[in-house]
């Protein structure tokens, strides 16, 4: 049933950004790439995490976009339209800090009301490195490179900007700790 989700995820982003945001989706498949070449550390919710990498950015297809917040827009698409997986939502609505975004534009009471966080502090970093250590373009980075790319493709003073900088040492953090977790992992 679990690989019935990731088909059904790859299906849905691939209708929503693949014609009308072909970058977006490139970037989709290379977190999904990423996803899939870190399973063994998810065990029983390894196809959970790579139906959410496939769905993270769900939210900026034109339309999608409500609120143009795309985790919030992604994440009542998939509730009120497919009647997804609650966890999958969540992580969708909350990916990569999009809290912290939330609160920049005023739409923190309703992203943590609607979507509280997923207590599950593996899947969470897990999503964000697999996200943070990805291009637009779906290549690999760092995430250090990843947030100098945001910061730069929309400005300093922009939201996105202000928000990504506030969310790095979190985001930081997660990287290092899936990092770490691959390097223990037997070879």
């Amino acid at each position: 049933m679990a690989d019935l989700m990731t088909e059904w995820a790859a299906r849905v982003a691939e209708t929503e950004l693949s014609a009308a945001l072909p970058r977006r989706w490139a970037h989709t498949q290379g977190v999904t790439e990423r996803a899939t070449g870190i399973r063994q550390l998810l065990g029983e919710d390894a196809d959970l995490l790579t139906a959410a990498a496939t769905l993270h950015d769900i939210g900026y297809a034109p339309r999608l976009a409500v609120t143009g917040f795309h985790p919030l827009d992604g994440a009542r698409f998939l509730r009120d339209e497919h009647g997804a997986d609650e966890r999958l939502v969540r992580l969708v609505a909350n990916h990569s800090f999009a809290l912290l975004e939330a609160e920049e534009r005023g739409l923190r009471e309703e992203l943590a009301s609607e979507f509280p966080l997923l207590e599950e502090p593996l899947l969470v970093d897990a999503l964000v490195y697999c996200d943070m250590t990805t291009t637009p373009d779906g290549g690999r980075t760092s995430a250090q490179g990843r947030i100098a790319e945001i910061v730069g493709r929309y400005g300093t003073d922009s939201v996105v900007s202000r928000f990504i900088r506030r969310a790095a040492p979190q985001i930081f953090s997660s990287v290092q700790r899936i990092e770490a977790a691959l390097a223990a992992q037997p070879r």
